[in-house]
C-alpha cells in the first residue's frame, strides 16, 4: 500500500475517522427504490459490493427532503419517518465492511422531473428539464429548511455515519446562491449574504436536530460555468463562512444543467478537470476539502492528496465500473481495475432518460443482488470464441472465470475489433481501456488468444471445442443511392479510413450522422480536410449519451465542417452530391472522397462452417445484431455465465 500511501491513509471528518480518502460520490442511480420511496435489496447490495471493495466513504445519491424536490422518480425519499426502517437495513448491511456510509440530502428545485417544481424564482432550468417552477413563498422557504433538518435527523436515526448537503449542480440550494436563477427582492435574494441565507439556515437546522457530533459535509460548486452563475470568488467567500459555521468538510464540484463545462464530463475532458477549484478552496480553509471530476486513476488520486490540492478524492463512475477499485488499488493490482471509459452512456444518459442507471464497462451495475458470486462450471468445457473484439473478449473472460478452458481466435493480427478503430478519433482513446483490461484479464487467466488465425474446419477440429461463441462483429453496409457507384470520387467506408487502407482527399463527404460519422468528421477535420456530413436522420449521434455528444458537437463547430440533417440525397455527382435539407436543395461540388458511415451489417460467414458440426453455437454482439458497446458487453458476460 506504500505506493499509494496518501490515498490509503485515514482521514478525520469531524468525529468520524475514515480508513482511506476515497469517497464514492453521490449518484442519482434511479434504481433500488420502491413505489413508496423506500430503498430495496437492489440498492443495498449495490452499496455492499462497493463497501466490500474497500471504499472508505460512500454516499447514497439524491435523498429527497421534500416531495417537491424529488429529482428523479426512483430515488430515496426522506420526508417521513416511514423511510427509516429500510434505511436501517441498508446501513446494517454495509456496517461490517468498515466503510463510512452517508446520505446526500437534496432538493431538485427547478431541475426536478415532475410538474410540481418550486424554485427561488419562476425561471425554467437552463437545459434538460422542461417547465417553469413556482416561486417559493417565505413560509415555504422556512419549511424547506426544516425539511433538510428533519431528513438529516432521520438519516442519523437510520444509522448513517454522516450526511452531505447538495448545494451544487444547479439544484435548489445552488439556485438560491446563483444570480441567474435567483431574482428575489426579499431577504433571500440580491446580495451575496442574502443568496447564501437559505443554505446557512438549513445547515443550522440540521445541526440543531442532529447534534454537533454528527458529521455534516457540504457540496458546493467552485464554478457554475454559466453566465451570471455562481463563481469561484463567491465559493471562496462561502467556504470560509461554512467553516466558521461548523461544516465538517467541503466537497467542491462544478457545473449546472446547461453549463459550458458539464458536471459529468465525457472522455473529451482532461482527468482531474475540477481539481483546481478544490485547490483554490483548500487555500482558504483548514477543514477537509474533497475534489472530484474525471479522476479514474489511483495514482492521480494519490498525487492530488500528496501535492496538497485536496484532502480526499471523490469518484463516482470509476466505482460504478469496478466495485473493487479500492481493494485492487491498495494491493497494487492496478491492471485489474475495470475502467470507466467516460462515455456517460449507462450512468448519466440512462438516468436522464428516466431509466435505471447502468455502466458500459460493468454490466452488473444494479444486478449485484442477483449476481453475487460466479458459479463454477461443472463440468468445465472447452470453449472456442471466434472474434477478439470487446464482446468476444468479455465472453471469454467470464467463461474462463467460471473454469472453462477457453481459446480465442481472430483472423486479424490484433485484438479490439471495431473498438480499436473507435478509439482512433481525437479524444476517444479511452475506449481502448476496456479492451486493454479484458486482454490483461485473459493473460492473467492464461487464456490462449490466437491472432492471424484463419477459421477453417481443420482449425476448429484442432481446438476441439465443446461449444462455440461467435463474436465476429460487423462491417459498414453500403446504401443504394442514385449515382453512388458511378461517382468519380473515391468511395470508401469509415472502417477503411480509420484502418488506413484508404486515404481521404482534401474534400470529403461523410454519409451518416451517427456516432461513427460524427467522430470520423472530427478525425478528418483535425487533419485539415473540408468535411460535409450528410445525416439522413433528424438527430445527430442518437446512440451517444448527450454529455458525450455535446463535446463532439462543440469540436465540430469549425470553418471546415458543415453538418446537414434530415438529408434526402437526390443523386451523387462525379465530384459531389445533390440533396434536400431543411426544405432547400443543396448542391455540393468539388469533392474528391465520399465515406459511408451509416448502418452496420453482421459478419456471420463463419457460421457456415458449423452447420455440419454437432457443436452448440452462440452468436453474440454485432455478429448477432449491431448495437452499442454497452449492450454487446452485457450480452457477452451473460453468455459467459451460461455456457
Amino acid at each position: 500500500m506504500s505506493h499509494l500511501k496518501h490515498l490509503f491513509s485515514p482521514i478525520q471528518i469531524g468525529t468520524m475517522t475514515a480508513k482511506n480518502r476515497l469517497l464514492m460520490s453521490a449518484m442519482s442511480i434511479n434504481f433500488g427504490v420502491d413505489d413508496a420511496g423506500n430503498v430495496t435489496e437492489q440498492l443495498t447490495e449495490y452499496f455492499v459490493a462497493r463497501a466490500k471493495g474497500g471504499t472508505g466513504m460512500m454516499l447514497v445519491g439524491g435523498g429527497a427532503v421534500h416531495p417537491t424536490g424529488l429529482e428523479l422518480p426512483h430515488l430515496p425519499t426522506l420526508w417521513d419517518d416511514a423511510c427509516i426502517p429500510s434505511l436501517e437495513v441498508m446501513t446494517e448491511a454495509v456496517r461490517p465492511y468498515d466503510a463510512k456510509f452517508g446520505m446526500q440530502l437534496m432538493h431538485g428545485g427547478r431541475q426536478s422531473y415532475h410538474d410540481d417544481k418550486v424554485a427561488p424564482s419562476p425561471l425554467p432550468a437552463e437545459a434538460v428539464v422542461k417547465g417553469v417552477p413556482r416561486e417559493l413563498t417565505l413560509s415555504e422557504i422556512h419549511e424547506m429548511a426544516a425539511a433538510f433538518g428533519d431528513s438529516a435527523r432521520r438519516c442519523r436515526d437510520a444509522g448513517f455515519d454522516f450526511i452531505e448537503i447538495h448545494a451544487a449542480h444547479g439544484y435548489l440550494i445552488n439556485q438560491f446562491m446563483a444570480k441567474n436563477s435567483n431574482k428575489r427582492e426579499d431577504e433571500y435574494g440580491g446580495s451575496f449574504e442574502n443568496r447564501i441565507r437559505f443554505l446557512l439556515e438549513l445547515f443550522r437546522d440540521i445541526k440543531d436536530k442532529t447534534g454537533d457530533d454528527f458529521p455534516v459535509g457540504i457540496r458546493i460548486n467552485g464554478n457554475d460555468y454559466i453566465k451570471n452563475g455562481w463563481t469561484l470568488e463567491e465559493a471562496l467567500k462561502l467556504a470560509v463562512i461554512l467553516e466558521q459555521q461548523g461544516a465538517d468538510y467541503l466537497h467542491i464540484s462544478a457545473g449546472v444543467y446547461g453549463s459550458t463545462e458539464l458536471t459529468i464530463p465525457s472522455m473529451y475532458v482532461k482527468h482531474g478537470c475540477f481539481v483546481h477549484l478544490a485547490e483554490a478552496v483548500k487555500k482558504e480553509v483548514s477543514l477537509p476539502v474533497f475534489t472530484v471530476g474525471r479522476i479514474k486513476s489511483p495514482e492521480m488520486a494519490d498525487r492530488i492528496i500528496k501535492e496538497g490540492k485536496a484532502d480526499a478524492v471523490a469518484m463516482g463512475r470509476s466505482l460504478l465500473a469496478d466495485p473493487e477499485f479500492a481493494n485492487k488499488a491498495a494491493s497494487g493490482d492496478l491492471t485489474r481495475i475495470r475502467p470507466c471509459i467516460g462515455c456517460c452512456l449507462g450512468c448519466i444518459h440512462n438516468v436522464l432518460a428516466l431509466e435505471p442507471g447502468a455502466c458500459v464497462a460493468n454490466p452488473d451495475v444494479g444486478r449485484e443482488y442477483q449476481v453475487k458470486d460466479e458459479v463454477r462450471a461443472d463440468p468445465p468445457k472447452k470453449i472456442l470464441v471466434v472474434g477478439a473484439g470487446p464482446a468476444g473478449l468479455a465472453a471469454a473472460r467470464m467463461a474462463a472465470t467460471r473454469g472453462h478452458e477457453v481459446v480465442v481466435c481472430d483472423e486479424k493480427g490484433h485484438i479490439g475489433g471495431l473498438a480499436r478503430l473507435a478509439a482512433i478519433p481525437p479524444g476517444r482513446g479511452e475506449i481502448m481501456d476496456i479492451v486493454d483490461f479484458l486482454r490483461n484479464e485473459l493473460d492473467r487467466m492464461q487464456v490462449e488468444v490466437r491472432l492471424n488465425a484463419k477459421l477453417t474446419e481443420e482449425f476448429i477440429k484442432s481446438v476441439g471445442p465443446q461449444e462455440i461463441i461467435l463474436a465476429s462483429g460487423s462491417l459498414p453496409e453500403m446504401p443504394i443511392i442514385k449515382g453512388l457507384f458511378q461517382t468519380k470520387m473515391t468511395l470508401c467506408t469509415v472502417v477503411d479510413i480509420l484502418e488506413g487502407t484508404v486515404i481521404a482527399g482534401d474534400r470529403v463527404i461523410v454519409i451518416g450522422g451517427n456516432q461513427a460519422g460524427l467522430v470520423l468528421a472530427d478525425f478528418l477535420a483535425e487533419k485539415g480536410k473540408d468535411v460535409a456530413l450528410l445525416n439522413r436522420k433528424r438527430h445527430f449521434g442518437e446512440e451517444m449519451s448527450s454529455n458525450d455528444r455535446f463535446y463532439v458537437r462543440e469540436r465540430l463547430k469549425r470553418d471546415n465542417v458543415r453538418l446537414h440533417k434530415q438529408v434526402s440525397v437526390k443523386a451523387f455527382l462525379p465530384d459531389g452530391a445533390v440533396f434536400r435539407s431543411g426544405g432547400e436543395e443543396v448542391r455540393l461540388e468539388g469533392f474528391d472522397t465520399v465515406v459511408i458511415s451509416e448502418k452496420m451489417t453482421p459478419i456471420r460467414k463463419a457460421a457456415e462452417l458449423f452447420k455440419d458440426m454437432d457443436i452448440p453455437v452462440h452468436i453474440i454482439g454485432d455478429a448477432k445484431s449491431p448495437r452499442i458497446l454497452m449492450h454487446a458487453l452485457s450480452e457477452a458476460e451473460e453468455i459467459g455465465r451460461t455456457v
